[in-house]
C-alpha cells in the first residue's frame, strides 16, 4: 500500500488535470461539466496503468496504480479510478481499512522474461511501461536457484544472552534450508538443548531462525545458512562471539556465496 501522503499530492495533480477538463468541457472546475470538446482535452503521457474516463467524462486521465487510494464506481471524484487490470475495494486492515484503494484483479504470480517473478500481473504491467520489451515468461514465479534476500548477520554478545540468527530465502521450487556451525559436521540443533530453529514458509520464501538460548563462549565461532533446491545451492555465514567476564567486542564479517546444482 502506498503512503496517504503520496494519495494527496496524486489528488493535487489532478486537480491540475481538472482545470485543463473543465476548458474541455466549457466548465469552470470539477463537477461542473459543460459540453463535451474532446479536441481541447490536454495530452497525458507516463500512465503507468493506463487511462480511465476523467471526473466529467469527456477526457481521459491517468488510472490510479495498484495500492493507491480510489473513487469507487465508474466516476472519478476526487482521488480517481483504477487503471488496467485493478479494482477499487475496501482496504486489508489498520485504520485505513474504510478507505478503497486499487486491487489487482489476477493475484497469482508471474514469471517475467527478465528471469523476474512479479507477485501479480499488474506488477508487471507496471515494470514493462519503463521497460517495453518486457514481457511474460510463464505463470508462476521463475524457476530459480535459491536467492537468499536477508543473510544472518555476525554478532557478539555476552555470555547469558539469548542470540538469534535470521535467514530469508526465495526460490522456486522451494528450498530446504539448513543450519550448521564451522568444524561440526552435524545439522543443527543437532542434540545440543539450547539450540533451536524454526521456519515459516510465506509465498515462495522462507524464514528460518536459529536461536541460542544462555549463549557460552564455547557457542562463539561461524554458523552457515544453506538453502538448496533442485536448480543449485546458496549459503551465508555469519561470526558469533560470546564474551566473557572483562573481554570488549571486536569486528566480524558476513559470508555469502552460490554454486550451481552441479557443483552443490
Amino acid at each position: 500500500m502506498r503512503p496517504r501522503f503520496w494519495d494527496t499530492a496524486y489528488f493535487f495533480c489532478k486537480v491540475l488535470t481538472w482545470d485543463s477538463l473543465a476548458v474541455a468541457s466549457s466548465a469552470p472546475g470539477p463537477g461542473l461539466c459543460g459540453p463535451c470538446q474532446p479536441d481541447r482535452c490536454p495530452l497525458l503521457r507516463g500512465c503507468r496503468a493506463g487511462l480511465v474516463p476523467g471526473s466529467c467524462g469527456c477526457c481521459l486521465e491517468c488510472g490510479n496504480l495498484e495500492g493507491q487510494a480510489c473513487d469507487p464506481g465508474n466516476r472519478s471524484v476526487f482521488y480517481g479510478l483504477c487503471g488496467t487490470g485493478l479494482r477499487c475495494q475496501a482496504g486489508g486492515g489498520g485504520e485505513d481499512e474504510e478507505e478503497e484503494e486499487c486491487v489487482c484483479e489476477e493475484q497469482e504470480p508471474v514469471c517475467g522474461s527478465d528471469g523476474r517473478t512479479y507477485m501479480n500481473m499488474c506488477q508487471l504491467r507496471e515494470a514493462a511501461f519503463s521497460t517495453p520489451e518486457l514481457h511474460t515468461a510463464g505463470r508462476g514465479p521463475c524457476r530459480t536457484v535459491p536467492v537468499i534476500k536477508v543473510p544472518p548477520h555476525s554478532q557478539v554478545n555476552g555470555t547469558g544472552s539469548s542470540l538469534i540468527f535470521l535467514c530469508e530465502v526465495f526460490a522456486f521450487p522451494m528450498a530446504l534450508v539448513e543450519w550448521t556451525k564451522e568444524g561440526r559436521d552435524v545439522v543443527l540443533p543437532g542434540d545440543d538443548p539450547h539450540i533451536s530453529s524454526r521456519g515459516g514458509p510465506l509465498k515462495f520464501e522462507l524464514s528460518s531462525w536459529l536461536q541460542i538460548e544462555g549463549a557460552e563462549p564455547g557457542d562463539s565461532g561461524t554458523y552457515r545458512c544453506t538453502a538448496r533446491n533442485n536448480l543449485g545451492t546458496v549459503w551465508a555465514s555469519a561470526v558469533l562471539g560470546v564474551l566473557g567476564a572483562g573481554e570488549t567486542g571486536s569486528s566480524t564479517t558476513n559470508t555469502v556465496k552460490m554454486s550451481s546444482s552441479d557443483e552443490a
